[in-house]
């Protein structure tokens, strides 16, 4: 067959990176190569929503590597559809999620295209798929690296022996990032309309980004070297197991912690309740590779409409290992001291318009608890 490779850049790619795979690539004999850039389209289309929805997979994890693989599988079968292919092959295994939303994505956009999958399909060993690239005169460092590292926009996930195991975590080396940062810092986030667009503080100054992705890759920057956003996820997998994946995600985190803070002071008590119900429900069907069912637009209309008032500052102290968000500033805060101090003073009630309130409230299990114990 003719092979076109392609790569898709969701943000984590330099450019030297760029180009040496391309020269890898043309080493090994395709026809053509293309790298498409979807960072932008990938926060637009994509991480804006996780935001909004303060997503967090089982309260752990961000979606880091998730999220950016359809977006990978869309552009790549866009891609093979634009040029006329009649197969689309991928470097999947039968153990994980990737299988399923390359697939997916493959068979929605290019469905006359044949999937080509050898390794899944012959259930080759990493030993097996270097012998045979040995065999046909491919040249490279071939030792096995102790950790498979994926580096996106949204952070990076690590795997190792340890993330094979239950009971143990990653070491300090295994860290894509080391910790050179020991002396706390506190920075303030600037939210617009739910969108972060300005990173300030005594060792940044004021900085204004008219693009969140720069702001994204600021604070990572900026949180990175104290070693915070690390974790290790416990998920289950579109096919049915467990799986552990360890991953570093320092703006991811400090974003969703900062954003629902500020949230939890603008929105209403039902509004942030149906958030939390469709939010989970959004991250869920993110990695499970239904992206492109339409109930997901459906969903990022609802999600966008709640952040109208999601505009203000939130204050965060950044420390070895760690991260705290102490308070935030906003035109919108319904904390508002006109209507009375939570504990202290009611100024826009009366303790008998409160009296009245609780009976009727409680009317109707009053009288199911009389009815029960006739």
């Amino acid at each position: 067959m003719e092979v076109h490779s392609v790569l898709v850049d969701t943000g984590g790619f330099s450019d030297d990176e760029l180009r040496a795979i391309e020269d890898r690539a043309y080493s090994l004999g395709v026809k053509s190569h293309v790298t498409i850039s979807k960072t932008d389209d990938y926060y637009q289309q994509c991480l804006k929503f996780l935001v909004y929805g303060n997503v967090l997979k089982n309260n752990t994890y961000p979606l880091c590597v998730s999220a950016e693989r359809i977006f990978q599988a869309i552009a790549a079968a866009e891609y093979a559809r634009e040029i006329g292919a009649t197969a689309i092959a991928h470097g999947s295994t039968g153990a994980g999620n990737d299988q399923v939303r390359f697939d997916m994505a493959f068979r929605i956009i290019a469905p006359e295209a044949e999937i080509i999958t050898p390794i899944r399909d012959l259930r080759l060993s990493r030993e097996a798929e270097i012998e045979y690239l040995k065999n046909k005169g491919v040249e490279q460092e071939w030792h096995k690296a102790a950790y498979s590292i994926n580096k996106g926009l949204w952070g990076t996930s690590v795997g190792g022996k340890e993330t094979l195991t239950s009971s143990q975590f990653l070491p300090e080396s295994a860290w894509p990032t080391p910790v050179t940062k020991t002396e706390p810092e506190t920075i303030t986030l600037t939210f617009e309309h739910g969108e972060i667009k300005g990173i300030s503080g005594a060792a940044t100054g004021d900085e204004s980004f008219a693009n969140p992705v720069d702001a994204i890759r600021r604070l990572t920057e900026l949180a990175g070297p104290f070693g915070i956003g690390r974790d290790i996820h416990v998920g289950d997998t579109i096919i049915g197991i467990k799986g552990r994946v360890g991953f570093e995600a320092p703006a991811p985190l400090i974003l969703i912690k900062a954003h629902h803070t500020l949230e939890k002071h603008v929105l209403t008590k039902w509004q942030l309740y149906w958030k939390d119900q469709l939010a989970n429900w959004y991250g869920t069907m993110l990695h499970e590779g239904q992206f492109m069912d339409p109930v997901m637009r459906n969903t990022e209309t609802f999600l966008a409409d709640t952040q109208g008032h999601v505009t203000g500052k939130v204050h965060v102290l950044l420390a070895p290992y760690r991260f705290q968000v102490l308070g935030i500033e906003s035109d919108y805060d319904l904390m508002s001291a006109k209507f009375g101090s939570y504990g202290e003073m009611n100024n826009a009630w009366t303790g008998d318009d409160v009296r009245g309130f609780s009976k009727v409230a409680s009317n109707q299990v009053m009288i199911y608890e009389k009815i029960s114990n006739q």
